[in-house]
């Protein structure tokens, strides 16, 4: 059964608080209406577009700041951050972003995201990798949105440790998963990783 344009409107709300990642494109396929039907409804409830969703969640939702690198150097958008527990970023496959030949993504764009989330959650001066376990699950193709999500699982003071966990998804399917082993401290001078 069709729905009326009231119903769709009201679906359109609660899809859009629930991802606010997802494009036009997805919610006119979900809701089966062209492109242009979904940008209409959007000005008609004042549902700004994408980029400026997620320019407004990051600002509104930053709880901190990058200490470990400048926000610049996060590969990606950062769009989330709570220092020392989860960090999400959101990555746009591009042209130059891929293998001319297949349309696919370059592995370690997908690396370079997941590996500078793991370094921007840490909550101090320098964070650098020490070790990471990684899984490409999936090809990532030209013009698909890449949301990586880090979170950190464990923490040894002793050694200067963090372990963080990133899974990255496009339209909530998992494509990157890693574990990253970061080591730690205020101490911005060489040092002894050991």
């Amino acid at each position: 059964m069709k729905q009326t344009k009231k119903e769709r409107q009201q679906l359109l709300i609660d899809t859009i608080k629930n991802n606010l990642f997802i494009t036009d494109d997805e919610l006119s396929k979900q809701f089966t209406v062209s492109v242009q039907t979904i940008r209409l409804d959007r000005l008609e409830l004042s549902i700004p577009e994408l980029r400026e969703r997620i320019k407004h969640a990051a600002t509104k939702s930053f709880k901190d700041e990058v200490r470990s690198l400048a926000l610049n150097e996060v590969i990606g958008e950062m769009v989330d951050i709570e220092l020392d527990e989860r960090a999400i970023s959101i990555f746009d496959v591009k042209s130059e972003h891929i293998f001319k030949r297949h349309q696919i993504a370059r592995g370690h764009h997908l690396f370079a995201q997941a590996n500078s989330l793991a370094v921007a959650v840490i909550n101090e001066e320098l964070a650098l990798t020490v070790k990471s376990n990684l899984s490409f699950v999936k090809p990532v193709k030209l013009g698909e949105r890449v949301v990586a999500k880090a979170i950190v699982i464990r923490k040894d003071h002793e050694k200067k440790r963090t372990f963080v966990e990133v899974t990255s998804t496009v339209e909530n399917n998992i494509v990157f998963k890693g574990q990253f082993e970061m080591y730690q401290t205020n101490e911005t001078s060489d040092g002894d990783f050991k």
